[in-house]
Order: structure tokens, then C-alpha cells, then sequence
């Protein structure tokens, strides 16, 4: 069973998630959050499997809700996935550099949705396409520092350097099975690997290593 956190100041959207997980047998909602402050409370006592946290949130943000999870000894499992509207990019990079693994649109589909809290349950990250292709065109514009080459990229293998790519392009782990002709399995170890070689917390941060190498354009 997954269990499930979420933080929202909008009444609307956090009723439709609670609905969305009650549909669901292996989901069970843990708690919800109006602000950070309340769900960093929550997830002190109850830490969640995973979490779907709002970037703009009253009292608290959602990135220093994020930060302050993160720091948690209690949560040291949870995953925050955030849901953002993109009104401001500055806040997609704060989140990854905070440790967020990954973000999803508020618009997106229920699959795609139901299909995050798997993956991030299973320790996978993710970025949706529109997300990747966002932080893409704002590395472009100089959001972040760019073609900054990440020190320890020299002790990866083609093989990882080709996961990583594909990372960097908003790739899950069954999508890089798929193109490489591995299989899932083997597309974890790649993947772990990689992060593990570079140091990154989560897929989330190999999005932007990959960009800054020039393995994504």
C-alpha cells in the first residue's frame, strides 16, 4: 500500500486527489495540507509515502515545505512530487535543487498522475514532458548556469552517457528500456549508477547535468 500526502491550498484540487486515491486499491491518503507549515507538521508525525505539494502555498511555500521535509529524520523515505502551474521557472529549479523528485502540471491527466505516485513510490523521479521541455527552454534562456560540465561526467560509460541522455529528455525507466533495448531492470541499474557516480539525489538533478554537459539541446 502507497500512502499519499497532500498539499494544496485550493480546496478543489485537494478533494479531487482524495478522490483520485480512494479509487485506487493500493492507494490510501495519509493526510491533507492547506499550507507548507501544516504538511510539514503532518509529515513530522506521519510521513507519507509519498507526497503531492503545491509549489505556491500560503504560510509556508511549497519549496520550503520541500527543504524542510527533506531535513527530516522521519521522513527520510518520502518523496515529494510538486505540482506547479510554471508561473515562474525560478521556482522549478529552487524545487530541484531542494530535492523534489519530480513535477507533474495540475492539468495533467489522472493517469499520468496515478502513474507519478507509482514511480516516485518505487524511487523512480520523473518530469513530465511539458516539464522537461520547460526546463529545457529556460536553461536556454539562462535560468541556470549553463554548459557547466558536471566534474565526474568523465567516469561514466557510453552506455550510462546514453542513459543520461535520455534522462535529460524526460525519459522514465520503461521508456529507456524501450529505446535501448534492455530491460527495465536493466535500465534501473543504469540509472542508479548514474546518480550514484555523479552524486545526484534524484532523476530530477540529471535533467539539469544533462543539459549543462550538452547532452541536451
Amino acid at each position: 500500500m502507497i500512502t499519499l500526502g497532500v498539499a494544496d491550498d485550493q480546496q478543489l484540487i485537494r478533494m479531487g486527489l482524495r478522490v483520485l486515491a480512494e479509487t485506487e486499491d493500493d492507494l490510501a491518503l495519509a493526510w491533507e495540507a492547506e499550507n507548507g507549515r501544516t504538511a510539514v507538521q503532518l509529515c513530522r508525525d506521519n510521513p507519507p509515502d509519498v507526497i503531492l505539494m503545491d509549489i505556491r502555498m500560503p504560510v509556508v511555500d511549497g519549496i520550503d515545505a520541500l527543504r524542510q521535509i527533506i531535513a527530516l529524520p522521519e521522513a527520510g523515505q518520502t518523496r515529494v512530487v510538486m505540482l506547479t502551474t510554471f508561473e515562474s521557472d525560478e521556482n522549478v529549479f529552487a524545487a530541484l535543487r531542494a530535492g523534489a523528485a519530480g513535477f507533474l502540471v495540475k492539468d495533467s491527466e489522472p493517469a499520468d498522475l496515478l502513474r507519478a505516485i507509482r514511480l516516485a513510490a518505487a524511487g523512480d523521479s520523473l518530469l513530465s514532458p511539458s516539464v522537461t521541455r520547460r526546463v529545457i527552454d529556460s536553461l536556454h534562456s539562462g535560468g541556470v548556469p549553463a554548459r557547466r560540465v558536471h566534474p565526474l561526467l568523465s567516469t561514466l560509460t557510453d552506455r550510462e552517457r546514453e542513459v543520461l541522455t535520455l534522462i535529460g529528455e524526460g525519459c522514465n525507466n520503461a521508456e529507456i528500456a524501450e529505446r535501448l533495448v534492455v530491460s527495465p531492470a536493466t535500465a534501473r541499474t543504469h540509472v542508479s549508477r548514474i546518480m550514484v557516480k555523479l552524486g545526484a539525489r534524484d532523476r530530477a538533478q540529471l535533467v539539469v547535468i544533462a543539459y549543462q554537459a550538452g547532452l541536451v539541446r
